[in-house]
């Protein structure tokens, strides 16, 4: 291993840790503000940045994206996603110690399953030697554009299968992905820098996404898939943008597994998501507003 990917795996945990800390606690907070509203989106702005709770698990979110950006510079895509990928687990403990909450069985069993694929992509990634692309600024705009309708989609009609504060979930972690994509692509230069506005958008829209489920749903449910999917999908998009090929052998089969495992888990936490997000405001008071 060189110093660059040791660097870049030291910088994409670091990221893991402090995006999902910031998640936990702007969930919390955005929790117990009044409902937020696409209507009134100064308000609603208004709201959040003026709570220093919300305003400090921001910041902190926002050190975590610098520190991911850093990894992408050095490291492949699906190698910073599987170390990114654990903080899922971190979110959870969060959750259950400090939030206060007792998990249901289900919710373990689909958090489980979800840590195993995780787990298992990245052994799979640790016996192949990934080659990362930059990939073609068309098909990165392609997946991009795709990724867009399809969490379009999710928010109109995903309320038929899962509860609201999940389909937010899923579709800021879709965005979110689209945007650490055009964020892969863009560390190349050159053509690829147009992407940086893209990346925003992208981001922008997942910002909106994941504060509104923050107020319908509970924490694993929302933030915990959004950072699922921001994980799993691009390391798809590694695989179809950046040539970061599908290794023979065992690590290739533990990879078709682990994302079987993740999809499972993923719709394990979507289903038994709780209806009543009073159970996890606690963080709001761990840092006062």
């Amino acid at each position: 291993m060189t110093l660059g990917l040791a660097f870049g795996l030291g910088a994409a945990l670091g990221s893991a840790l402090a995006l999902n800390w910031g998640y936990w606690a702007q969930h919390g907070a955005a929790a117990a503000l009044p409902p937020l509203s696409l209507r009134s989106p100064l308000r609603s702005l208004r709201l959040l940045f003026t709570h220093r709770g919300w305003a400090i698990g921001f910041a902190v979110g926002i050190g975590g994206w610098a520190l991911y950006i850093a990894a992408l510079r050095v490291a492949p895509l699906s190698l910073v996603q599987s170390v990114s990928a654990g903080g899922i687990g971190v979110l959870a403990l969060l959750a259950w110690q400090l939030g206060g909450t007792r998990p249901a069985r289900r919710e373990l069993i689909a958090l489980g399953l979800a840590l195993f694929g995780l787990v298992a992509l990245a052994l799979s990634l640790a016996w192949s030697s990934p080659q990362s692309q930059h990939g073609s600024l068309r098909a990165v705009l392609i997946w991009v554009g795709g990724s867009i309708v399809v969490a379009t989609a999710i928010v109109s009609t995903g309320t038929r299968f899962v509860r609201a504060g999940a389909v937010f979930g899923i579709a800021a972690g879709v965005l979110y992905a689209a945007g650490d994509v055009a964020t892969k692509a863009a560390v190349g230069g050159g053509a690829r820098l147009a992407l940086v506005a893209t990346l925003f958008v992208c981001h922008g829209l997942a910002f909106v996404a994941l504060q509104l489920g923050f107020q319908r749903g509970a924490v694993l449910a929302t933030a915990g898939l959004a950072s699922l999917f921001t994980n799993a999908v691009p390391i798809a998009a590694g695989l179809v943008l950046f040539g970061e090929g599908l290794p023979a052998g065992w690590p290739g089969i533990a990879r078709a597994i682990a994302f079987a495992a993740v999809v499972v888990g993923g719709a394990g936490l979507a289903r038994g998501e709780t209806p009543s997000i009073a159970v996890d405001r606690a963080p709001a008071a761990v840092i006062p507003a």
